[in-house]
């Protein structure tokens, strides 16, 4: 085993085991949260972070000019009306029917995605919170239409990404990017606060090619309703709700959900996630191959490189 390894494992064992045999178990956390103190020239301020550690989330809002929100809104449409120009295997289409839920690799299939996901807004934020240099885990463009968009059940995504891509630590942060006002109404993401300080481990092996069916429906690595219940008993529900242009960071562990879209308001946001570059996938950990590579990017040869300035100009 070399020290890299060493580095992420306990004793050379998993550090936290999950798709259990017999039971799911309720653990603590044996990761920071906050990878890096402080200091007065954080990208955000002392209150955030001590937010963020505490919630396992942040919402941040007036980060875009107008005409900047504007030229990725436009970006957004155009992607989506030409779905069909879009690899089969980077799309997840509404169950029941062939509108676009998900376009995977944005920022390979959009250049002006690719220079949001590197902007020091997003990118810095993820660099501190982290304490490393960062990189695209993965990379998606999110449509809940209204009246039809469909819910998405709780799950901590470092479950997934560590039973199924190899991700050995909880050392990742998603940043979603509201392209659309995202109120409590229609469908927005959904947190229990402060559950990143726990790992939910799932009980139930891993079917093969198990991405096939959860990316419309996940079925498997997902908290019972009695944990559920415990965790939401303790700290209550939060909604991450705000305006187009809204961004909101969210630990990897933090257990997520959405509501169904009933309304006419349809809801779409960038998501990105940001891996500390030393915490690059391994094996998987609880299942038989790794996932493919537009939900997992393995063995990034550099990190993001941040960039400053008008998304317009830049």
């Amino acid at each position: 085993m070399n020290m890299n390894t060493l580095q992420h494992r306990f004793d050379g064992k998993d550090a936290y085991p999950t798709r259990l045999a017999e039971a799911e178990d309720l653990r603590e956390r044996q990761d920071p949260v906050l990878w890096k103190d402080w200091s007065e020239d954080a990208p955000i301020s002392r209150a955030e972070a001590a937010h963020y550690e505490e919630k396992g989330y942040l919402v941040r809002r007036d980060l875009f000019s107008e005409d900047e929100l504007r030229y990725l809104i436009d970006a957004s449409t155009e992607l989506r009306e030409n779905g069909q120009r879009i690899a089969e295997e980077d799309l997840v289409t509404e169950p029941g029917s062939n509108a676009v839920r998900t376009v995977f690799r944005l920022d390979e299939h959009s250049e002006t995605f690719a220079r949001l996901a590197a902007d020091e807004r997003l990118a810095n934020v993820a660099r501190f919170l982290l304490g490393d240099e960062v990189y695209l885990h993965q990379s998606r463009l999110n449509y809940k239409p209204g009246f039809t968009g469909k819910e998405f059940y709780w799950h901590s995504d470092f479950e997934t990404w560590h039973a199924e891509d190899g991700m050995p630590r909880m050392r990742a942060v998603s940043a979603s990017v509201l392209l659309t006002d995202n109120s409590a109404l229609n469908g927005p993401l959904m947190l229990i606060p402060g559950s990143h300080r726990r790992f939910v481990a799932c009980q139930g092996e891993t079917p093969d090619a198990n991405h096939e069916t959860s990316l419309q429906k996940q079925q498997v690595g997902v908290p019972s309703p009695e944990v559920l219940e415990k965790l939401v008993a303790e700290a209550g529900l939060d909604a991450a709700t705000g305006p187009t242009g809204t961004v909101v960071f969210f630990e990897c562990n933090t257990l997520h959900a959405s509501n169904g879209n009933v309304t006419p308001y349809p809801r779409s946001n960038a998501f990105f996630v940001y891996n500390a570059f030393s915490n690059q996938p391994e094996a998987p950990f609880a299942a038989s191959k790794p996932r493919p590579a537009f939900l997992a990017n393995r063995g990034a040869d550099a990190p993001l490189t941040p960039r400053r300035g008008d998304l317009l100009r830049d």
